[in-house]
């Protein structure tokens, strides 16, 4: 379970409990009616918030997915971190986990937020539109960068990472709430192990390989 969801989850069954223990006193049907539906709430927050352990792939040049969700665009992009790069921009609907990884061991150099609009996430305009987190990691002599993108229903973006942090591969570094966006960054010279349409999941799904 990932942590940034607790206070929600506490709430929500906080809630419901009350409304229960009001419709067992009062046999209120409009009572009753109120904790069911706070119930589904707090069953659909729990499964939103999962953050189930993946097998993180061990082979050297390997970069793996930031996120769950599916592979919307992959296209020639240019950034001031990274310089020309092969952008993956994957989408996130509310049924995905929605923990972010890292896709490679490195150490954070470039940090900045963007507060923006909330276009859809699927829309590729919200690559550069909408609010952002943007992470930049040196892994060994490459260069990558991680956009955490807030969708129209997202509007809460979670990045624990910082200048001068080391990760590891697949390691866990923040999360964007509800539907949303994560773009990847990589050298040109990456060989993309994915289509458009391929879901992939976070920090198991190998999306490029740079052969050292």
């Amino acid at each position: 379970m990932a942590k940034d969801g607790l206070s929600i989850i506490i709430s929500l069954i906080v809630i419901t409990l009350i409304f229960a223990g009001a419709y067992l006193r009062q046999s209120s049907l409009s009572l009753l009616v109120c904790a069911v539906i706070v119930g589904i709430c707090t069953v659909f927050t729990l499964w939103f918030f999962r953050d189930p352990d993946r097998e993180i792939p061990q082979d050297p040049g390997v970069f793996v997915s930031p996120a769950d969700g599916k592979v919307v665009e992959i296209a020639e992009d240019e950034h001031g971190y990274t310089g020309k790069a092969r952008r993956v921009s994957i989408f996130l609907n509310v049924f995905n986990v929605h923990v972010n990884r890292v896709p490679a061991a490195g150490v954070v150099e470039f940090y900045k937020y963007y507060a923006g609009k909330f276009l859809a996430a699927w829309d590729h305009k919200a690559s550069t539109d909408n609010e952002q987190s943007q992470v930049g990691l040196r892994c060994g002599k490459h260069k990558i960068l991680v956009k955490q993108i807030a969708g129209l229903i997202a509007r809460r973006i979670v990045c624990r990472a910082k200048v001068d942090m080391v990760y590891k591969r697949g390691e866990r570094f923040g999360m964007i709430k509800f539907g949303s966006r994560t773009d990847l960054f990589l050298p040109l010279e990456a060989e993309i192990k994915v289509k458009v349409g391929d879901k992939v999941a976070g920090g198991s799904t190998i999306i490029a390989v740079i052969k050292e």
